[in-house]
């Protein structure tokens, strides 16, 4: 379904309106290449075609939601949907008033397109397939267009797509010796996947070595971007929204009274006018290109979705209270001073399982993952075997920072749990005196 058709189905469901009815109609689409690789050949290949239909009806107070699947042919696409609208105004009149009901009324529109077409997904792989001959590999691709729509019976028409691929995968030398790497973008380069894949020869060359064995403390690291996004998507979590400040349960809360602070360098944005979000949300609100998170080290501003406004009386500023186009800012760090200015110590490249040990102090735990190593005099010496981390971000990016890399790399969610996600971040790697492994 293109924009035409979208918007021609909307004003016919909107023509059927009765009464005081108001009506929103959300379009949720793609057409997506999903590719599964294992021992560096393709084991499954497909293509899914999907066109959502979410209608929201309202009378005064009262809203009810519901959902359809197009199919794609005008004619069964209208009945569809005028079946679904009479659904709705069959359950209206039972439903409670809602005391956060809250969407815009003023009319707006925007048409916007992101990414390139890219190449096609054939030549993708057979590119990643030839740089990694020999190699044990196991990943996923996904690529394609992503369309969302908006039309209202205010008068909101917006419509934007975003057109992007993801790699993710690892190679592993036996058991669970592994080395994890991505490659995501709207625009394809196939010399830096080539890049990303000798990178990843070179580190499996490493975790060969006999590992060296740590024993719990506080090691000066360097964090790759990977491992930078795992502590950035759990401090999302509960991090930035409003609801949770206005009721503290922020682990943020020592730093939005002062009582704590990041290091000067540390600011973080929610970046819309840059990701694959759109650029509004599904109650009719136009988000602004940028929202200041953190600005040199403080707290600036909160996210705020339609009915935590409505709650708090706050203009809406997000579809949501996570981010979902966060960038941090650069630092001075270039990509061949990361190990000379580690010297000695750990390199961090992932993390995961990670959660909160003591949100109150925004303290978090987790693991080491993948290719992580251990560093003397600026050269990697050996692997190091799996170990837990429990530290504060209070001290990560606040009196242990010792900086940022200049080089930031997009992360794209590979998320595809009911669509494939337009989440992402720009982020860079991270310098710290210390962080405390615990076993």
């Amino acid at each position: 379904m293109n924009q035409d058709d979208f918007f021609a189905l909307a004003d016919d469901l909107a023509a059927a309106r009765r009464g005081n009815e108001q009506l929103f109609c959300w379009l949720d689409g793609e057409d997506s290449d999903f590719v599964r690789l294992n021992g560096n050949r393709v084991r499954q290949a497909g293509h899914v075609r999907r066109r959502a239909l979410h209608l929201t009806l309202i009378d005064g107070e009262r809203q009810v939601e519901g959902d359809g699947e197009l199919a794609g042919s005008p004619a069964v696409d209208r009945d569809r949907s005028r079946e679904l609208l009479a659904r709705l105004r069959d359950r209206l009149p039972h439903v409670p008033a809602d005391p956060f009901l809250h969407v815009s009324t003023d009319p707006s529109a925007s048409d916007r397109a992101v990414g390139e077409s890219g190449p096609p997904t054939e030549i993708a792989i057979e590119t990643l397939l030839a740089a990694a001959e020999g190699l044990d590999l196991v990943g996923i691709w996904a690529s394609g267009a992503i369309r969302q729509g908006l039309v209202s019976s205010y008068g909101h028409r917006h419509w934007h797509q975003s057109q992007s691929f993801h790699l993710d995968w690892s190679a592993y030398l036996e058991r669970d010796k592994a080395v994890k790497a991505s490659y995501a973008g709207l625009t394809w380069e196939p010399e830096q996947l080539t890049r990303t894949v000798a990178e990843q020869r070179a580190q499996l060359a490493l975790i060969a070595r006999p590992p060296r064995d740590l024993a719990p403390g506080r090691y000066r690291a360097y964090l790759a971007p990977a491992a930078v996004e795992e502590l950035l998507g759990l401090l999302a979590w509960r991090g930035f929204d409003l609801k949770s400040h206005r009721t503290s349960q922020t682990p943020l809360l020592r730093l939005v009274r002062g009582e704590r602070a990041f290091a000067p360098a540390i600011t973080l944005t929610e970046e819309f006018g840059r990701g694959l979000m759109p650029g509004f949300t599904a109650e009719g609100f136009v988000t602004p290109a940028s929202v200041p998170l953190i600005e040199a080290g403080r707290y600036a501003q909160c996210l705020v979705d339609a009915r935590d406004g409505r709650e708090y009386g706050v203009p809406v500023n997000a579809a949501g209270g996570a981010p979902e186009s966060l960038a941090m800012a650069a630092g001075e760090i270039a990509d061949e001073a990361i190990l000379t200015r580690l010297d000695t110590g750990l390199y961090i490249g992932n993390l995961w399982y990670s959660n909160w040990s003591d949100p109150n102090d925004c303290r978090l735990t987790g693991m080491t993952r993948f290719a992580c190593f251990w560093v003397a005099d600026g050269e990697i010496v050996a692997p190091i075997p799996v170990m837990r981390f429990d530290d504060s971000l209070y001290h990560l990016l606040g009196e242990r920072f010792e900086g940022l890399t200049q080089r930031r790399e997009q992360r794209l969610a590979a998320d595809t749990y009911g669509g494939r996600s337009t989440a992402s971040a720009l982020l860079p790697g991270l310098l710290v005196g210390g962080i405390d492994l615990t076993l």
